[in-house]
């Protein structure tokens, strides 16, 4: 028999649900809401077979850009041999949960707009609020150690062939 080939083949581990998380989809899947604009990221639920997405699609990250009622449309990157294509697909919300990949940016514009407010309202000019690389570390003396010299024991080539194998 040849291998199939068919939309949810080679999928038994990939749409399994984890250990004790069988079973219906909780209330709080379905009173989440999106918006567009909106990172999120694609997980299919395997105890749902309606909306489900493509397996390619299964752990991908997307931009929602349409809601509709029961589901949501999320645009992402695909790579087609050596060309990258904009996908647009329909999921619904039990295969979607929203994704934690802009957090650090979210939470550094906050911290930005913050301490640019408490510039102002000291008076002070703008202040720069760009990332800085590290940098070299400084630098430091080692106390207490004694420099020993290590010469080489001189080889003998005549008395090594002597000894033989």
């Amino acid at each position: 028999m040849p291998a199939g080939h068919g939309v949810r083949a080679r999928t038994r581990d990939l749409f399994a649900r984890p250990f004790r998380k069988k079973g219906y989809a909780p209330l709080s899947t379905y009173l989440r809401s999106y918006k567009i604009g909106q990172y999120v990221d694609i997980k299919v639920n395997g105890s749902i077979h309606k909306g489900m997405p493509h397996k390619f699609y299964h752990g991908r990250t997307g931009v929602v850009w349409n809601v509709t009622k029961r589901a949501i449309g999320v645009e992402m990157n695909k790579q087609v041999r050596n060309k990258i294509i904009k996908k647009r697909i329909h999921v619904r919300i039990e295969h979607v949960q929203p994704s934690r990949c802009a957090e650090d940016a979210i939470l550094r514009r906050k911290n930005n707009d913050q301490l640019k407010a408490e510039a102002k309202a000291r008076g002070e000019p703008r202040i720069s609020t760009k990332r800085q690389p590290e940098g070299p570390k400084p630098g430091f003396m080692v106390e207490g150690a004694v420099l020993e010299t290590v010469t080489p024991i001189p080889y003998d080539v005549v008395n090594d062939l002597k000894g033989g194998y």
